[in-house]
């Protein structure tokens, strides 16, 4: 029996460039093709040191997943490892940012769009980037100011596990045994599996248009290619799921629709 929804907007909250791909893409698209208003706001503009143009190629590739507005939040890229940069001139760095002022920021563009959901990430930042771990944050911070529904995209934690090590034996990743115990989310909290294999392509489409990374050094440049590369039929085996767990929401069956019908 087919369920009936009400054209919604979803706002997707994400860190950096080629998340939005990466963690929700098929479900942007598949959302979009559905007759609903897709929103995706980004923290940081992708740059750790030298300007570039990463900030260009998110917007591609929201147009592509077929979001109707591409918002940047503000925020300057944290990077990773132990070395946190000075802030640039005229903007702070996404994990030194106030929460409660980020948070405002966001929940600015929530009322605005006046979004029924808002799309974010779990407490682990999905593998504990921390500008992903701040995007959960300020999120729920936002969530708690708008009122407005929440679903955090993650990843099973016994996917990830086996995940980085298939990664690691292939040296695509660097991840240890230790943090993909820790990564995602378990299977049994996770409340949405979307299929999303229809969008597949447009999944695909949309990770080539961030060509920074795709034509970038080192591992996960190595990987992003790898990605962006492989035949749709596997591709569409790959990346054909995408996962949400909903904060207090209640055990039951895992759900496929992230919209609640009427």
């Amino acid at each position: 029996m087919w369920q009936s929804y009400d054209v919604a907007t979803v706002l997707a909250f994400h860190a950096h460039p080629d998340d939005e791909v990466l963690l929700t893409g098929g479900t942007l698209a598949r959302l979009s093709a559905e007759g609903h208003r897709v929103v995706i706001v980004i923290a940081c503009d992708g740059a750790v040191t030298e300007p570039n143009s990463r900030l260009e190629e998110f917007r591609a590739s929201a147009a592509i997943l077929g979001a109707a507005r591409a918002e940047y939040l503000g925020y300057a890229d944290s990077g990773q490892g132990p070395v946190l940069y000075p802030d640039p001139p005229g903007r702070v760095r996404f994990v030194r940012a106030d929460t409660d002022e980020a948070a405002g920021r966001l929940a600015a563009l929530i009322r605005e769009e006046d979004a029924s959901l808002l799309l974010s990430y779990d407490a682990q930042g999905g593998y504990g980037h921390r500008d992903h771990v701040k995007v959960h944050q300020v999120g729920a911070r936002a969530a708690e100011l708008t009122g407005v529904r929440v679903l955090e995209a993650t990843v099973p934690r016994e996917l990830a596990i086996t995940g980085s090590g298939v990664l690691r034996a292939l040296r695509l990743a660097r991840y240890t045994d230790g943090e993909a115990q820790v990564a995602g989310t378990p299977r049994s909290a996770v409340t949405h599996r979307v299929d999303v294999r229809r969008y597949a392509a447009v999944k695909q489409a949309a990770l080539a248009a961030h060509r920074t990374p795709l034509h970038g050094p080192g591992r996960s440049s190595r990987l992003f290619r790898l990605a962006a590369s492989l035949p749709a039929p596997v591709f569409r085996l790959l990346a054909g799921r995408e996962w949400f767990t909903e904060p207090g929401a209640a055990p039951g069956p895992v759900r496929d629709e992230i919209l609640q019908a009427r």
